[in-house]
């Protein structure tokens, strides 16, 4: 069954997460938007634990990424993380991911996705997970 697109969790912004005056270090929004994607990924059925067992292991790894920072997020901040599939295509996944904060936007990223063995291999996606993953009618590119 296909993710609702766009796909939506909540982050709750933690010191850990802050650098000595309480905004979010940048670095931290990666992990916000990987968070998101393999929350995303997992309402479809497909677990990372899942690939890793099946009769070829497999991951995902990000490809490219890039990230437009709009307005800080602060400490304690409940931010919504919003993943989309744009495109699911051979070994590849496209997202756009945004984070906000209520009504507000504060980044956004364009990420492409690798499927690989755990040799480093591109593998493609197998038609049982294209069909789970990919958005109808899109198999381009973005």
């Amino acid at each position: 069954m296909p993710a609702a697109n766009p796909y939506a969790i909540e982050v709750r912004v933690y010191y850990e997460d802050t650098d000595f005056s309480g905004v979010v270090y940048h670095a931290n929004y990666l992990k916000f938007f990987e968070r998101g994607r393999t929350e995303a990924l997992r309402e479809t059925g497909i677990g990372h634990a899942a690939l890793l067992e099946g009769e070829e292991k497999l991951a995902f790894t990000a490809r490219r990424m890039s990230v437009e920072f709009i307005r800080p997020a602060h400490i304690d901040d409940l931010l919504q993380v919003r993943s989309t599939v744009n495109a699911a295509k051979g070994a590849r996944l496209w997202f756009k991911q945004e984070i906000w904060r209520g009504e507000e936007q504060l980044a956004s990223a364009e990420v492409e996705i690798a499927c690989i063995s755990l040799d480093g291999r591109p593998r493609r996606l197998s038609a049982e997970l294209m069909e789970r993953i990919a958005p109808a009618g899109k198999d381009d590119q973005p």
